[in-house]
């Protein structure tokens, strides 16, 4: 039976509900739920924080008239769950609220899921139908869909460059490139993801905090490649404000909210941070440099957005930006006197 044009409308709030979770639900997937009676509202909620209620559960507590549930079409952006977690199954909820019908996004990689929360609904005798809008659900909870099916975070680029193509004066020296409206820009974009990644050479000359200052939100993990340990123990990125991971070859006991991860000096160095991350339950990686490390994860196809802030003003020299394997520009705006261009491999 094809999706109605109300469908379609239902099935976009639920998306623009499950948004407002960005940043505070991690490592679960962003979620909205709408609930409708007769193609009226009558519930609407999202996942607001990890380990708080679902969607379902907020939408079918916020509905007034809970005598109407037994004729209502339920639209969720993601299977509901069906196992015990932080909360009870959320299928289990639908159907002992007898709700009619329930309207599915994207099906749920999960293995703890999978198509058993359908299953479960369906054998309870509600309506189920599943796929609406299922692309744009996939890019919503891309970071989710990734984890889950390639078993990794979803790893987004981002650097500033002049329109002359350098991020950094001679010899890494920091100079400011990007306006204060993208400043505010890369702030939100901290706050989206999990965990933020710089190279040694980043962590020294620029000596940065990686947290998020304007833009309200949580502050990421840190993250940062110290081979040699050779980093000044000085430095924000070890005062022990947030928690805080540094990949290396030496060994060290973890101290201060920062923990020391032994890498193998006989295997590639980013697959195994990647799998590290993994083993973290961390969903998805800002890297903000240095170009060596952006340049490497270009190279090795290990990234899945890149994000390039282009200054009108050139510097005439310096360290060159990254332009080895970056493909598929998908998007293009400007934020102040800056552009920002959004690639994606595919």
């Amino acid at each position: 039976m094809p999706f109605s044009d109300f469908d379609q409308l239902m099935m976009r709030r639920a998306l623009d509900l499950a948004r407002l979770g960005t940043g505070y639900a991690r490592p679960n997937p962003l979620v909205g739920c709408v609930i409708t009676h007769q193609g009226r509202v009558i519930g609407e909620g999202w996942h607001q924080q990890y380990g708080g209620p679902h969607a379902e559960v907020h939408a079918v507590h916020a509905v007034t008239e809970p005598h109407l549930l037994p004729e209502s079409r339920v639209y969720v952006t993601l299977e509901p769950c069906s196992h015990f977690g932080k909360t009870p199954p959320c299928a289990d909820l639908l159907i002992d609220r007898w709700v009619a019908e329930v309207v599915v996004c994207n099906l749920d990689p999960n293995p703890l899921v999978a198509g058993r929360g359908i299953q479960k609904l369906r054998e309870a005798g509600i309506r189920v139908e599943t796929g609406l809008l299922e692309q744009e659900g996939r890019h919503l909870n891309r970071r989710f869909f990734t984890f889950q099916e390639q078993q990794r975070p979803y790893v987004v680029l981002k650097w500033a460059e002049t329109a002359d193509g350098y991020l950094a004066g001679p010899y890494f020296q920091p100079v400011p490139i990007s306006g204060e409206l993208a400043r505010v820009a890369v702030h939100q974009w901290r706050s989206e993801e999990h965990a933020i990644l710089v190279g040694t050479r980043t962590a020294l000359h620029d000596n940065p905090r990686l947290n998020v200052r304007e833009w309200p939100g949580q502050d990421p993990v840190r993250l940062v490649i110290d081979k040699n340990l050779s980093l000044p123990p000085k430095h924000h990125l070890f005062d022990g404000t947030q928690p805080t991971v540094v990949y290396t070859y030496r060994e060290r006991a973890r101290q201060d909210n920062v923990d020391y991860v032994t890498l193998s000096e006989a295997e590639d160095l980013f697959p195994q941070i990647l799998q590290n991350l993994y083993q973290r339950t961390i969903q998805s990686v800002l890297v903000e440099g240095g170009p060596t490390v952006l340049n490497s994860l270009l190279k090795d196809g290990l990234w899945d957005e890149a994000r390039v802030i282009r200054a009108p003003h050139q510097l005439g020299g310096g360290v060159p930006a990254p332009r080895m394997g970056l493909t598929g520009l998908h998007e293009q705006f400007r934020v102040g006197a800056d552009e920002v261009f959004i690639y994606r491999p595919h």
